[in-house]
């Protein structure tokens, strides 16, 4: 499980500083979904802490939010049409902030600080 964590922990600082990046460049579906894995990795890393597993789908992810953690629940239920909509719009300034605003809450509530 440690391992797992480490993994998890190392990916929400990469999806996060490529998203950052993304944003920078204006490139907003990349970061929209760098953004969106970001979330979604730091969701799997609390549930791999509080639940002893990692989710195996976004359906597993959000179906276990619903049932035990709304707070996180609402967040992706809002962010995940985002998500799929960067597969098929072109995605604007807006949406990203929403996805970077949520990405930073999430993950500040719910996994620890990047080591300095």
């Amino acid at each position: 499980m440690e391992h797992e964590e480490e993994i998890l922990q190392s990916n929400v600082i990469e999806y996060l500083e490529s998203a950052e990046q993304a944003l920078k460049e204006k490139k907003y579906n990349a970061a929209s979904t760098l953004f969106f894995k970001a979330i979604c990795a730091a969701v799997d890393l609390f549930l791999l802490k509080e639940e002893g597993t990692v989710p195996s789908s976004h359906t597993d992810r959000s179906r276990t939010a619903q049932q035990h953690y709304p707070w996180i629940y609402d967040i992706l239920d809002r962010d995940f049409p985002f998500y799929q909509d960067s597969y098929t719009k072109k995605m604007d300034l807006e949406a990203v902030e929403v996805l970077k605003e949520d990405a930073e809450a999430i993950t500040k509530k719910i996994s620890p600080r990047k080591k300095r």
